[in-house]
């Protein structure tokens, strides 16, 4: 059994009999573990808070010999308060959470992965952008090795102008080969400056008419990825903004 120390941002956790908890972390040099927080459920304990899903946190765990950890030491590194009381902010973060639960590998180092997700915290604990959690999606899927085609037409190399998005072939289509659902020029140029760099700059934007069509873009392509859907999604869309 081998102690080890990492950073790691809490995806989720679950019971485990009348006191503990599993928790499921990404950690930024030993990818996605999961742990046994002991005796968590306890009023008196001092874990508890600080494994809540979202926390980043400092951790210590012994490595055991099956695919549980012991969870030993924790230490907040951030709460992203503002997330947690706003409940609509707080459900786009648990997207995210449940986006990277979903396509990291355990004890798969991914230091890119777990810094894109930290980061993406910190942006919609900082600014309240209706983008902040599509350019993640469209971040990880670039990550994943599946970023969508958005300058040539995936049927026939057409390089525009451009009336749909094929879910199947991952990219655009021109309007002799339209398949897919329909997308709009704004929408594919605000996709294009998230995936080449201008992040900041579409953050900062107003929100306009391609802003929730780039949003349910991105969604439905990672969705289409994954081959399922993203439970915190599905609360978003009962509780509209």
């Amino acid at each position: 059994m081998a102690l080890y120390r990492d950073h790691a941002v809490v995806l989720r956790s679950w019971k485990l009999g009348e006191a503990d908890r599993i928790i499921s972390l990404h950690t930024h040099d030993h990818g996605k573990v999961r742990g046994v927080a002991k005796g968590v459920r306890r009023t008196k304990s001092k874990f508890g808070a600080r494994l809540e899903p979202l926390s980043h946190v400092s951790i210590q765990l012994y490595r055991g010999r099956g695919d549980l950890d012991t969870i030993t030491q924790v230490e907040t590194v951030d709460r992203f308060t503002t997330l947690r009381d706003d409940a609509d902010r707080f459900a786009r973060a648990e997207a995210m959470l449940e986006a990277v639960d979903q396509v990291a590998q355990d004890r798969e180092p991914d230091r890119a992965l777990h810094v894109m997700l930290v980061r993406a915290l910190r942006t919609l604990n900082e600014r309240d952008s209706a983008l902040v959690v599509a350019a993640f999606f469209l971040k990880l899927l670039a990550h994943e090795g599946v970023q969508p085609e958005l300058d040539l037409c995936v049927d026939c190399g057409n390089e525009g102008p451009f009336a749909a998005f094929d879910f199947d072939d991952g990219g655009v289509r021109c309007h002799e080969h339209r398949r897919g659902r329909p997308i709009s020029d704004g929408a594919i140029q605000l996709m294009r400056r998230i995936l080449g760099g201008g992040l900041g700059g579409v953050l900062e934007a107003p929100v306009g008419p391609a802003t929730g069509e780039v949003d349910m873009l991105a969604t439905a392509l990672l969705e289409h990825h994954l081959e399922r859907r993203l439970r915190s999604v599905a609360v978003l869309e009962q509780n509209p903004r």
